[in-house]
């Protein structure tokens, strides 16, 4: 993602993430550091998540079927 597309990204917190999981925000971070999901560091050394990317991991991952009659 390009800079002036991640300005205008929406950042989630670890908590904001793990709520939309169900999970606890340290899991979150263990995700992040082994790499499965794209942790963003502020200035301040906070992770933040942008938003789209995890909505992609919890949308529902269904191929259309053709049903035959």
């Amino acid at each position: 993602m390009t800079d002036a597309r991640l300005d205008e990204a929406e950042l989630l917190t670890p908590h904001e993430v793990a709520s939309l999981f169900g999970v606890d925000p340290k899991t979150v971070t263990r995700w992040a550091r082994a790499g499965r999901l794209t942790a963003i560091r502020t200035l301040g050394g906070h992770r933040r998540y942008v938003g789209a990317e995890v909505r992609a991991l919890i949308a529902p991952r269904t191929s259309p079927r053709t049903l035959s009659a």
